[in-house]
């Protein structure tokens, strides 16, 4: 088990290596430069010295080797620096900013679990009935329908016919959990939707294959309640592949973030992200960037430990 957890640490390292290589150079070859956001705008007028002087003070006029080495450096030694727009520190603003990304995060992944694996179980014990037909068409709807898409109509739907629309100020969990609950389920539920569908069928598949073993059949024989066979013995089997599908989410959750934080105004990491990548704040973008591929690494890092926790054959 320790060798397989240290290969699977070294291979998240190499690819958070990988990332962050991409990600620096992309930033300094791609059109756009902070410097003219720094001195307003590419119609601003200033001349070469002025430009030259200001790279000089950020430290962009050093060879990029050089500028990469230092951002890995500060990066591993939580030196994240400040932004160069507005020289606001990094750090502060990602720990103000996180709890909201993660409370997303975390009530869409509980909606799509407490719904969607009992929903898979069901369908698999109700096989090719009525309700099993109705939940497999609702899963190829969510499947099928984009998240922003759902966001939208939920914002649409609740100022045409309930008066609602999404708070422009945000509310913490523990100043008034009721008001921050509805600023937030919404949105989860946006997130959540697809996932939702994708580990209730998943789930009704492998539950459909561990119901044809011999080891079920067995359970059954020797007298073991219907319930105990089901929740106690297939459950555990079945639900290995999802696992994976609850990692891939908790880490697409940041992906997602910066559609659903910008169609619903939460001012957490993803509005962040757009906002710092409109201006060209290097810093702010390579740092948040390199800190969603840490999350995604360590996310499924945890996903792979968690099978070998739940399979002893996999360890080895």
């Amino acid at each position: 088990m320790l060798q397989y957890t240290l290969r699977r640490i070294w291979l998240g390292g190499i690819t958070a290596v990988l990332v962050s290589i991409i990600v620096f150079f992309i930033l300094r070859i791609a059109p756009g430069d902070v410097v003219d956001v720094l001195l307003g705008g590419e119609d601003a007028f200033y001349s070469e010295e002025t430009a030259a002087l200001l790279r000089e003070q950020l430290g962009l006029n050093k060879p990029l080797p050089v500028q990469y080495v230092t951002f890995m450096k500060d990066f591993l030694t939580f030196q994240w620096g400040a932004s160069l727009v507005d020289s606001k520190p990094i750090w502060p603003m990602i720990a103000q900013k996180l709890p909201l990304t993660l409370e997303l995060a975390i009530l869409s992944v509980l909606i799509s679990v407490v719904l969607g694996i009992p929903a898979g179980v069901w369908m698999a014990l109700k096989q090719d009935k009525w309700d099993d037909y109705f939940l497999r068409i609702g899963s190829l709807l969510g499947l099928s329908i984009p998240n922003f898409w759902i966001a939208t109509m939920v914002i649409l739907v609740g100022m045409m016919y309930f008066d609602w629309s999404p708070r422009l100020e945000y509310v913490s969990f523990f100043d008034n959990p009721y008001k921050n609950l509805e600023m937030f389920f919404w949105p989860a539920v946006a997130t959540g939707t697809s996932s939702l569908a994708t580990k209730a069928r998943m789930m009704r598949s492998t539950m459909l294959e561990v119901l044809r073993q011999d080891y079920i059949r067995t359970a059954h024989a020797k007298g073991l309640r219907y319930f105990l066979v089901v929740y106690r013995h297939a459950m555990k089997n079945a639900l290995l592949p999802v696992i994976t599908i609850i990692g891939i989410q908790i880490a697409g959750i940041l992906g997602g973030s910066v559609i659903m934080e910008s169609i619903f105004l939460l001012p957490g990491m993803g509005q962040y992200l757009v906002y710092s990548l409109s201006r060209w704040d290097y810093p702010v973008v390579q740092t948040l960037v390199l800190f969603f591929a840490s999350w995604i690494i360590l996310t499924n890092l945890l996903v792979d430990l968690s099978y070998g926790w739940l399979d002893p054959r996999i360890r080895f």
